[in-house]
């Protein structure tokens, strides 16, 4: 998902890369669970949010989709994210005691939280949004730690890759409500929910190896896309 930002006016006005020291840790988040409310349709999910969810608590994508997802439009191209329930808007997996229930599997967007990505010149950095955090006195952590994912190399260089596919193929049909960029939102929207999304991933293989597999399919997909886009 991407957003005009000023980041002057969110950020404490630098970059970081994984190895960098920033002040986001806010002690557990004690007694808060702020974060884990009224965020709307904001938390997407990644092709690995999936995999980790239904492998970790061996379901499927659909049944997920049955309780604790939904799916939106982002940037013209439909995604699955958490669902926020009733009134108050509460993420389905916070717990009566305003607790992550599924720590162990959540997201990377909750995972980076209140860290944001600034994607340039097919790379991206790490920012920390100084206004969506209500915890005060946060102290310094390296980002890596924070976002508390193994084989941070791996992972960053699979959210690029996943970042800038999906950019590439939104900018084919540019978000235009003509009958030729309906019907490709509509093929690359249902092409990547299967491909990605519903298809299920083997718990007992690597990730990543699963993904790229796909990829490579994905790719190939994507050029004919921008091909018939012309």
């Amino acid at each position: 998902m991407e957003r005009n930002i000023d980041l002057n006016e969110i950020s404490d006005g630098r970059l970081y890369g994984s190895n960098d020291m920033v002040k986001a840790d806010c002690g557990s988040c004690e007694g808060c669970s702020a974060c884990c409310r009224g965020m709307g349709s904001s938390v997407v999910l990644d092709p690995f949010d999936v995999y980790r969810l239904t492998t970790g608590l061996q379901t499927t994508f659909q049944s997920l989709l049955s309780r604790a997802l939904e799916l939106n439009a982002v940037d013209g191209i439909i995604l699955p994210n958490l669902k926020m329930a009733e009134e108050e808007e509460v993420c389905p997996f916070l717990n009566e005691k305003g607790r992550c229930s599924i720590h162990p599997l959540r997201p990377g967007f909750c995972r980076l939280f209140p860290l944001g990505r600034l994607y340039e010149d097919g790379s991206f950095r790490y920012f920390l949004q100084v206004k969506e955090c209500k915890k005060e006195n946060r102290s310094k952590v390296k980002v890596r730690k924070w976002i508390d994912t193994p084989d941070i190399k791996q992972y960053e260089e699979f959210v690029c890759k996943w970042h800038y596919f999906l950019k590439d193929l939104s900018n084919a049909f540019g978000n235009g409500r003509d009958g030729k960029a309906l019907s490709l939102a509509k093929t690359v929207s249902l092409y990547i929910l299967n491909q990605f999304y519903i298809t299920p991933y083997d718990s007992g293989e690597d990730f990543y190896s699963q993904f790229y597999r796909r990829f490579r399919e994905g790719q190939e997909f994507a050029a004919s896309i921008l091909e018939k886009a012309k």
